[in-house]
């Protein structure tokens, strides 16, 4: 509309769908195409962690034992004494340099980064990090590092089905979808765990909750399921057939546990931040920040060897209840402590495993004052720690139920978690997934509310008396009207509407100061000045949501409102109207009433 258009060209109004029918949900067709390539991406998601796991074990047995294999070792009977503490230094040298000259987006636990990759990335990963990931973690682990391969294998399960997503033509919703079901199938073929990997996308990686992405990313997780037997063990990873009973005293011990997990999560999350902040601090490049934490991981192996490594052998230990208080003391301070450093300095490796055993041995070392045995405890204590540390509790009830089998703790474990996510939501504005992050100044909201622009319908928003200009008034007119103030305050931009009161085009303020300086034909009426220009239009029956898009879309202040029977004008949204609906639900936030009183009084 910068010129007065050609009266011969064809109007190009933006009309709303003609459809009035709305559902419970948005989905359409397009999702059966990201459902027939989930199996595609589960099966490489799947491949991946059986890769990983072997990977991982031959790092070891050529680290700790100089022969090529993958049979699974235990740490503690590596020949080489005290000198196998300057493996660790040696693995985490090699990450440092993997990193500085590869990618440092292989850097930490890979959650973050996954998050970073969907929220801000449009759902692309670079094929290298599909490749160096895995291979730094596979060294980290291999050569001590007291992580777990989840947070790994999630990373690079996402970057296989985001660089499978790349291969077609899809948005980057789309993408996302396909992200999180390649990490979805490579959490579940890790740990045999397809339930909680779906609510694991859906509490801290979807950030929606919609079929679209549901379906695909759930059917990645049924096939990993189906793959797993083939490549892995079969049955729940640490089976476990201990019990508690919530009735009276024991469900206040529950919630203990869970609270103590919850102080534990800050503890935690503030050791491993301020390790960070400690390593930034030196006047050395990072990348040799991950030899420093080799280092601690060395000594700490030299303290107890059984925080080195993955540690399945003393999440099942913990559980079956073998281990002394002493040793349980000292696995938890070590285990810590190597991890807190390790992650602060840099090094690939991922959380899960980790948070399993230091929840377990503090819910162990609890257990030696409550009743029913130290294995049920160290359990509820494991979810209650993931669950606080992550923020996912209903994952992390989950969680546990599938690593162990045992459904009958579940109302348990589902206690334990929320006690320790209230404790953590509480006291940290941040988990220790979102604090790198936040650190890299993006801002990360994890609430899932329904938009109130899709519980609000464009009539009542709307303006019903609008202030309309004829398609027949001519332009001379229309600049006289914008730029005489002797008739009070004019609107940015009117209607023109014909003689029927159907809207043909809008005419702004900027419209007439183009038209004064290009100048224009005498006697063109505003239809013919308008006509060819966008106009987008809406219906009282439509939502906010979708006529919010269309004035995003279009560049569009203010959208005539129609009759869907026959056109005609019967109302006006401008953006501040929109922002009504956000103070509405506002209101509904801070507003307090009390509506019933003693009495029966209102």
């Amino acid at each position: 509309m910068s010129r007065p258009a050609d009266p011969a060209a064809p109007s190009r109004a933006v009309p709303p769908s003609r459809s009035t029918k709305l559902g419970d949900f948005t989905i359409d067709r397009g999702a059966l195409r990201l459902i027939a390539m989930a199996p595609v991406v589960a099966t490489a998601g799947t491949a991946a962690a059986w890769a990983l796991l072997q990977l991982i074990a031959l790092v070891t047995n050529l680290a700790y034992f100089g022969r090529l294999s993958t049979a699974a070792v235990d740490l503690a009977q590596s020949p080489w004494g005290i000198a196998a503490a300057l493996v660790p230094p040696v693995g985490c040298l090699i990450i440092g340099l993997m990193a500085r000259y590869g990618s440092e987006k292989i850097r930490g636990h890979g959650i973050p980064e996954a998050i970073e990759a969907i929220l801000i990335g449009s759902s692309r990963i670079q094929p290298k990090v599909a490749v160096l990931k895995p291979l730094s973690s596979a060294v980290s682990i291999g050569t001590g590092g007291p992580f777990g391969a989840e947070g790994p294998i999630i990373m690079t399960g996402g970057a296989l089905g985001s660089l499978f997503a790349q291969l077609f033509n899809l948005t980057a919703a789309e993408r996302k979808t396909l992200l999180v079901a390649g990490a979805s199938a490579g959490m579940t073929a890790i740990f045999g765990t397809p339930v909680a990997a779906v609510l694991l996308a859906v509490e801290l990686l979807l950030f929606e909750w919609k079929p679209r992405s549901l379906i695909p990313v759930a059917t990645a997780a049924i096939v990993a399921a189906a793959w797993r037997p083939l490549l892995f063990e079969t049955g729940p990873l640490f089976a476990f057939g201990g019990m508690v009973d919530l009735s009276g005293p024991a469900l206040l011990a529950v919630i203990g546990v869970g609270i103590a997990a919850g102080f534990g999560s800050g503890i935690l999350t503030a050791l491993v931040y301020g390790f960070e902040d400690l390593f930034e601090r030196l006047p050395i490049h990072w990348m040799w920040w991950p030899v420093l934490g080799g280092v601690a991981i060395g000594i700490g192996g030299l303290v107890e060897p059984a925080a080195l490594g993955v540690g399945y052998d003393s999440i099942r230990a913990l559980l079956a209840g073998h281990l002394p208080p002493s040793d349980v003391l000292r696995l938890l301070v070590v285990k810590a402590l190597i991890w807190s450093i390790a992650l602060g300095s840099g090094t690939s490796g991922g959380v899960l495993a980790p948070l399993l055993i230091m929840g377990g041995a503090l819910g162990a070392l609890e257990g030696t004052v409550l009743p029913g045995g130290s294995g049920v405890w160290a359990l509820l204590g494991m979810a209650a720690m993931m669950g606080g540390t992550m923020r996912s509790p209903l994952t992390a009830a989950v969680f546990a139920v599938e690593l162990t089998g045992n459904l009958a703790m579940l109302p348990a474990l589902l206690a334990a978690c929320i006690a320790a996510y209230a404790v953590t939501v509480l006291l940290l504005k941040r988990s220790i997934l979102t604090e790198k992050i936040a650190r890299r100044g993006h801002h990360i909201l994890r609430e899932y509310i329904v938009d109130p622009f899709e519980l609000t319908r464009v009539g009542d928003v709307m303006v019903a008396q609008v202030d309309t200009l004829p398609a027949a008034m001519p332009v001379d007119d229309a600049v006289a009207f914008f730029t005489d103030e002797s008739g009070g305050p004019r609107h940015k931009s009117y209607p023109v509407v014909d003689a029927a009161g159907r809207p043909v085009g809008m005419v702004a303020r900027a419209d007439v100061l183009r038209w004064m300086v290009s100048g224009w034909p005498r006697g063109t009426s505003l239809a013919d000045a308008v006509a060819g220009g966008p106009l987008v239009l809406g219906h009282a029956d439509e939502m906010v949501g979708r006529l919010a898009d269309r004035m995003a879309e279009g560049d569009a202040g203010r959208i005539p409102v129609t009759r869907r029977e026959d056109g005609v004008l019967v109302g006006i949204v401008a953006r501040k109207d929109l922002l009504r609906v956000r103070a509405r639900l506002r209101t509904e936030e801070i507003e307090r009433a009390r509506l019933l009183r003693p009495g029966g009084q209102r």
